[in-house]
């Protein structure tokens, strides 16, 4: 862009200076014409004898034009003292003086003077209605055709886009709107309509300091070197950035500035009525790929458990026929990867349940020494290598629980211990009764590394893994969720003075609703 030299940038100064001299002048000439005409008409009034009352309608329409026609409540006090004054110089005696012979004259020049002044602030008050009026409209189409081009928006650069035409063209200058990306941090250009009406890619200076000034702003606008920036935001997230032009923003009157903050929420609005769909479709999107995936799992879990159930059965089977050392160690290791292999099937389905919501459960009394003693039997040749500890309480302890889930829960527990435990070393087994809290307390114990404190928090998440151990990471998750199905807690902590680490979880004693 070509710059000013200094000589035009005074000229330029000089002339915007003197912009409201010149109107003020421009309205004191039309009022004085006015006035004129008002006095050649009442004159040639006079030479035909019409009635002094015809000249003093004369001058009231001159002021009533003179209201009408020239801005300001000023103009109209002084049209109508000056056309007083014209009356009683022209056509009252003594003529061509401001000095009357007769009492009624000075009754009639009063009366003149009131009617004058009365008429001047209504026609004034009548014309700011009207333009009130007008402005209101412009600022209602203004608000509509934002409204109206914003409906069917798609994307957020196309909001933004008819946002800035919108604004630019009411406003008459260049807005510019900075908006948001996916991740809700600020772009680092911003959209702005050039003198040509095109909509131009300009990059922000100083985006950090921006971001900074918008977290401490709340909701107030931002001075900058070039703009007045205001924050678009929704409930909860910031949407972007309206920069108006210094210079603009400067002049506007209130009314206009109420107008820009309907328009900035406005905005705001259809910003976050963009993310909401963005976001039901993207979480539309993702519950079809889990119901897919869900449904996948769970074919292929059926159709895989049935051989497994087969193969373990047939190993047990060769194990107790089987007197070969060799053969023996061969088809336990067969059976260790089918059994492991089958705890997976049942974790998968378990977990397509526990997304679904279709984890079920039955619960009915049980006896707590079966369930534990059916999950060691269940684990017995994983936990041959080991010093199995169980310690349970002589009293029958009935328990109401799902016997299938709870006893499903155990085994990835011990699972778990047989993971983390060195061969040889002992994994303990615990069923304590508390009678103040009603429950009952299941822990399993290992003599492993323990648990460190980065880990603490995950354990029990989906998909998490101890660094350096096999598996996917599904069975804590899924004992977290049957434990919490049962109205009860699970938690795992390290054991105090001794190595390893203890995984508990709670049963209440007593159903509310069991019958």
């Amino acid at each position: 862009m070509k710059k000013k030299s200094k000589l035009e940038r005074k000229i330029h100064l000089f002339t915007k200076k003197n912009i409201p001299l010149q109107k003020t002048a421009i309205h004191l000439l039309l009022l004085l014409t006015f006035l004129f005409l008002a006095s050649s008409i009442g004159y040639v009034f006079q030479r035909l004898a019409f009635p002094e009352a015809t000249i003093v309608l004369v001058y009231l329409l001159a002021v009533v034009l003179s209201s009408w026609l020239i801005e300001g409540f000023l103009f109209g006090i002084a049209s109508s003292i000056l056309a007083t004054l014209a009356f009683n110089f022209f056509f009252t005696k003594p003529y061509f003086a401001l000095a009357v012979n007769e009492a009624s004259y000075i009754i009639t020049l009063f009366i003149m003077i009131l009617t004058a002044l009365i008429t001047s602030s209504l026609t004034t008050r009548a014309l700011q209605n009207a333009l009130s009026a007008k402005e209101r409209e412009a600022e209602s189409r203004a608000v509509y055709e934002l409204i109206k081009q914003l409906t069917i928006a798609r994307e957020m650069p196309e909001i933004a886009s008819i946002s800035v035409h919108v604004l630019s063209t009411y406003f008459r200058c260049s807005v510019g709107i900075l908006y948001c990306d996916d991740d809700n941090k600020l772009e680092n250009f911003f959209l702005q309509e050039n003198p040509n009406g095109e909509i131009v890619h300009r990059r922000v200076s100083q985006l950090e300091k921006l971001q900074n000034q918008l977290l401490h702003s709340q909701g107030k606008v931002i001075l900058g070197e070039e703009f007045h920036d205001w924050a678009i935001v929704g409930r909860e997230n910031l949407f972007g950035v309206l920069r108006l032009p210094n210079e603009k923003a400067n002049k506007l009157s209130s009314a206009q500035m109420n107008l820009l903050l309907s328009m900035i929420e406005t905005i705001s609005l259809a910003m976050e009525s963009f993310y909401a769909t963005e976001s039901r479709l993207k979480e539309r999107e993702r519950v079809t790929q889990e119901r897919f995936r869900s449904n996948l799992l769970r074919s292929i879990s059926h159709d895989i458990r049935t051989p497994l159930s087969s193969v373990l059965g047939s190993t047990e089977m060769l194990l107790d026929m089987t007197k070969s050392e060799d053969e023996r160690e061969l088809l336990q290791n067969i059976h260790k990867d089918a059994n492991w292999l089958h705890s997976l099937v049942e974790n998968i389905l378990n977990l397509t349940r526990i997304q679904e919501g279709k984890l079920l459960v039955n619960k009915e009394l049980e006896a707590v020494e079966e369930v534990v003693g059916s999950a060691i039997n269940r684990m017995d040749k994983l936990l041959l290598p080991y010093k199995l500890s169980v310690n349970i309480p002589l009293e029958l302890l009935l328990v109401p629980m799902d016997a299938k889930l709870i006893e499903q829960a155990l085994i990835n527990l011990l699972d778990n211990a047989i993971t983390h435990t060195p061969a040889g070393n002992e994994i303990l087994v615990t069923v304590k009764k508390d009678r103040k809290k009603r429950n009952v307390c299941f822990i399993i114990s290992d003599t492993g590394r323990g648990i460190s404190e980065n880990e603490l928090p995950h354990i029990f998440e989906m998909f998490h893994t101890a660094q350096n151990k096999g598996g996917i990471g599904l069975g804590l998750a899924i004992c977290q969720s049957i434990v919490n199905a049962h109205g009860g807690e699970i938690f795992a902590r390290n054991r105090e003075n001794h190595t390893g680490a203890e995984i508990i979880f709670t049963l209440p004693m007593e159903e509310k609703n069991y019958a």
